[in-house]
């Protein structure tokens, strides 16, 4: 399959930074240095050739047998030429990654998703902090060596401390909210 002239305008606007190519089921895939990742993304965004104004989502993947055992992954997509790109960094537990909130603002909660599932440090990053779990839980629950069963210990014994944590009422009306029913 021949490689398409966004992949080349990144390899050719970018140098060095690629580091593997790939197409699977009608996408491609490029996998650039963690490095260079905001010199690739910025490109990606703004080179004519290319235009991706979306980035539609962050997630990661977890191989525990590779050293670097993450693969955190950006999905892009062009609205002006209606095509899309996987990006992909390496990383291992201890290596940040470089927020991309500069250059798409709606990947602001996707990497604090990314953070508190994989346990992921996204540096630059406006707010990052927990987005799902609370933020005492302890572990990132995507990891594959996270227990099946979780940590194994209860972080709040008392119930009504997690109504607390959400902001809600706890059985005697009280909190912020205290007009809404729980049942």
């Amino acid at each position: 399959m021949e490689l398409p002239k966004m992949v080349a305008a990144v390899q050719a606007g970018v140098p060095g930074a690629v580091q593997q190519v790939s197409y699977w089921v009608g996408d491609w895939t490029v996998i650039v240095a963690v490095d260079r990742l905001l010199d690739v993304m910025r490109f990606l965004k703004d080179d004519a050739s290319t235009l991706f104004d979306y980035c539609s989502d962050v997630t990661a993947a977890d191989w525990p047998p590779r050293e670097k055992r993450f693969d955190v992954v950006y999905c892009l997509y062009s609205t002006r030429l209606r095509h899309r790109l996987r990006v992909k960094v390496r990383v291992g537990e201890e290596d940040p990654v470089e927020s991309v909130t500069q250059l798409w603002p709606a990947a602001d909660w996707l990497e604090r998703e990314v953070y508190d599932q994989f346990g992921i440090d996204i540096v630059n990053h406006p707010d990052l902090r927990r987005i799902l779990m609370p933020e005492q839980w302890q572990g990132y629950p995507q990891r594959k060596d996270y227990p099946l069963e979780g940590p194994g210990e209860l972080l709040m014994e008392n119930p009504q401390d997690w109504l607390r944590l959400r902001n809600l009422p706890d059985e005697a009306g009280a909190g912020a909210d205290a007009d809404i029913e729980i049942e």
